[in-house]
């Protein structure tokens, strides 16, 4: 078996949207030369996902497998589960609400062949509607960032690894190390990013969009919490215990810092005043708190200086002097802004 596709569906019965992620990678253009298998995996709907999976399974014998995970553990325990029942050279991920271009996976494994690589990746768009049509187009990893994986490259794969659902990877390296993602919470991606390349020697890209990122307003992605955030803060932490775990803490600690900064720190504070509607200074205190213990000296950290702009740094300045403080005046600018716009 050449490719093992994962993806994990959660209460997608419903609009279509599984059918197209699921048809977009049954009619793959490499089926005839190169045999492979996706792995769909219920986690745990209480629709009727489960059953349209099998439904694919019972019409696509020998390429679909659906599986059904015992409890929710969201998409990270969902992609576990795949990873545990794979039997692909190659493994590949897929959210369960976008779909793949028909020649996506072709394209990855002849690049991989080409040149030796053991991770490929690709660009992906963004659109608003389920079609073939290419919509705002990402490019995701650099020129700077592919070839033979040395330290710089490490490093500037630590800082943007770029989504792990428009690469494909070499599953000896995957058992090897048991890379995994973590269980029962958002962000996942987040911690096993950077993580999982550190432990490739090679990494290409095909420079085409291929990935269809799918823009719903009412998906959990773009709905905010304090437990979201909290999940958020659970990857930053993560990503430090298993770079301290593999020996990546001291090598790349400046890297680490700033990864730590903006996916523990920067995002969580900015996402939490502008998406959650009661705030809590607590919760504020405890996010500082947690930001000092592990970096106390991350806003010196020279990616941190040039990253955020003026205000952004002393917004932050500020809540580390005060979380009161902080709150009271992001408020008060965030009230005289809308007033601006009337």
């Amino acid at each position: 078996m050449k490719l093992s596709i994962i993806v994990p569906f959660y209460n997608m019965a419903a609009d279509g949207k599984l059918n197209y992620c699921m048809d977009s990678l049954v009619n793959q253009t490499l089926s005839g030369r190169e045999p492979y298998e996706i792995l769909a995996v219920d986690d745990c709907s209480t629709d009727g996902t489960y059953e349209l999976l099998r439904r694919y399974e019972e019409q696509y014998p020998g390429k679909v497998r659906a599986l059904k995970t015992p409890v929710n553990k969201k998409q990270g325990g969902a992609r576990n589960l795949g990873i545990e029942q794979a039997q692909g050279e190659w493994i590949g991920f897929m959210d369960g609400d976008d779909w793949a271009a028909p020649d996506m996976y072709e394209k990855l494994l002849q690049k991989a062949q080409e040149t030796g690589a053991d991770v490929v990746g690709c660009d992906l768009h963004e659109t608003y509607e389920h079609s073939m049509k290419i919509g705002r187009i990402v490019n995701a990893n650099t020129p700077d960032q592919t070839g033979v994986l040395d330290a710089e490259k490490y490093k500037k794969l630590m800082l943007n690894p770029c989504s792990m659902v428009i690469k494909i990877y070499q599953k000896r390296v995957i058992d090897k190390y048991r890379l995994r993602f973590p269980e029962g919470m958002f962000y996942e991606d987040n911690c096993a990013g950077p993580v999982w390349m550190l432990h490739f020697t090679h990494f290409e890209k095909v420079e085409e969009p291929l990935y269809y990122y799918y823009q719903d307003a009412v998906s959990t992605t773009h709905y905010i919490s304090e437990a979201k955030c909290r999940d958020r803060m659970r990857a930053g932490e993560m990503l430090v215990e298993e770079c301290r775990k593999y020996g990546f803490y001291e090598p790349y600690r400046r890297e680490l810092e700033f990864a730590y900064a903006k996916l523990y720190y920067v995002n969580t504070l900015f996402t939490y005043v502008i998406g959650v509607k009661k705030t809590n200074i607590r919760f504020l205190k405890e996010l500082k708190r947690g930001m000092l213990r592990e970096f106390p000296d991350f806003q010196d950290n020279p990616y941190f200086q040039e990253t955020y702009d003026r205000e952004q740094k002393k917004l932050i300045r500020l809540h580390m002097r005060s979380s009161a403080l902080f709150l009271a005046y992001y408020k008060a600018l965030a009230a005289y802004r809308r007033m601006r716009k009337r």
